[in-house]
């Protein structure tokens, strides 16, 4: 039997830290990476042989858990008939009929193969539609690795951004502008500044790549009307909390509309499957019908547009959404119980079907400036000892958590009983 720890010191030679993308490195948690070679519903098996709950479920895309049976069917029908044509296919109009039936602002779209590729297209849509340069972003919010996203703010207002990656231009970076979360004046006097500069205002409307920051609706609110005010489009980067919180995602429980959205994960059913849409009259602005170019080779191939349909359609008919989030609930509050009880400073913020276990004393962080100083070397020994225990989160103390159809009762119940055998060693 090949050891995971085997396996990783050939990755190594191989790979760049020896991953294909930086977080399944460990380098946030410490030791050495776990091969998996195969999952099942809420579970993941080592190469070693040991089964894990999977809290991670692949960073979201399963909305069903892995290899979800009704999904299975529905790609090993269209696995027979072709795995990718570069052409006019039926499967993508399906799923793209679809979307647009099911979001009633949402006109058209486009595929793509990723979250970051979404992102990338709809930022290059919106400046041209307004013949403008700078792209306003928050700080804490993750939009992909696009050049010009890969910034944050710097000490003083918005213009002055640092870099989070060598090899960003600062030519590049200078065009994008970061004001903080859950902050409406430093929000309004980045406006005031910048205002007519301004090609569009990108924000995760359920912030939830560096910790769970859960915003404000008035604040929210206040960035669609600003945008609006000053000529800007609206994009609500939703690859994430598309179609996990509601099948409308964030801007339905909001009841905000954007001028743009981009959505992943959920939406390839576990296949890399990406996609930005909004207005008719900004999206055919693309090409071949507009002077927008995007292209992809793989873009809408059949089998993850296929899967994405399957779940998409599975969600709806079990009305799955409130029974995920009373579950997420219930699980968060034991979670929170437990480690009360075993006198560990302990909390675990939740929305819809995500969470995200925290060390900071305020329930409510809205904004990264709020965590706690020591939160990645708790957050590391719990990890370890959890993995111990078979839990699987993911590797890193600002990656959220989530819930997945497959996460059953009998599940969430072994789950919170192993939590608590490890929180008794931790104390």
């Amino acid at each position: 039997m090949t050891l995971s720890s085997d396996y990783f010191k050939r990755s190594l030679k191989v790979a760049p830290g020896g991953v294909h993308s930086p977080v399944r490195g460990f380098k946030g948690v410490g030791g050495t990476p776990l091969f998996f070679s195969r999952a099942q519903g809420a579970h993941l098996f080592s190469v070693e042989g040991k089964r894990y709950i999977d809290f991670c479920q692949s960073f979201g895309p399963l909305l069903l858990g892995h290899r979800d049976p009704d999904v299975v069917e529905a790609v090993r029908e269209v696995e027979k008939m072709a795995w990718t044509f570069g052409a006019c296919d039926p499967y993508s109009l399906e799923l793209a009929e679809w979307l647009v039936n099911e979001v009633n602002w949402l006109e058209k779209v486009r595929f793509v193969c990723s979250g970051t590729e979404a992102v990338m297209s709809a930022l290059r849509l919106a400046r041209a539609a307004t013949g403008r340069d700078k792209i306003l972003k928050f700080e804490g919010c993750y939009h992909g690795h696009v050049d010009s996203m890969l910034v944050k703010a710097g000490s003083g207002l918005a213009g002055a951004s640092a870099l989070d990656s060598l090899g960003v231009s600062p030519a590049v970076a200078s065009q994008t502008l970061v004001a903080p979360l859950d902050d409406e004046e430093t929000f309004d006097e980045i406006l005031s500044r910048f205002g007519d500069e301004i090609a569009a205002v990108i924000i995760e409307p359920l912030p939830a790549n560096y910790g769970l920051l859960i915003q404000r609706k008035e604040f929210l609110h206040r960035i669609a009307q600003g945008a609006k005010k000053i000529g800007a489009l609206l994009i609500l980067d939703e690859v994430i909390s598309g179609f996990r919180v509601a099948l409308g995602g964030m801007a339905q429980l909001l009841n905000i509309e954007p001028d743009l959205v981009t959505y992943g994960k959920i939406i390839g059913g576990g296949f890399p499957v990406g996609c930005f849409g909004g207005r008719a009259d900004l999206m055919d602005l693309m090409a071949p019908q507009g002077s927008v170019y995007q292209a992809g080779t793989l873009a809408a191939n059949p089998i993850g547009m296929r899967a994405g349909l399957a779940t998409l359609q599975k969600a709806k008919a079990l009305d799955l959404y409130g029974v995920l989030e009373t579950k997420c609930e219930y699980f968060s509050l034991e979670i929170e119980r437990m480690s009360k009880a075993a006198h560990l400073p302990l909390r675990v913020a939740h929305f819809g079907s995500i969470f995200w276990i925290h060390f900071s004393q305020n329930q409510e962080i809205r904004s990264i400036r709020n965590i706690a100083p020591d939160h990645r070397e708790r957050f590391s020994k719990l990890f370890h000892s959890l993995l111990e225990q078979g839990i699987y989160l993911a590797p890193s103390g600002y990656e959220v958590g989530f819930l997945s159809w497959a996460h059953d009762e009998l599940i969430l119940s072994d789950t919170l009983h192993r939590m608590g055998r490890c929180f008794e060693k931790l104390a």
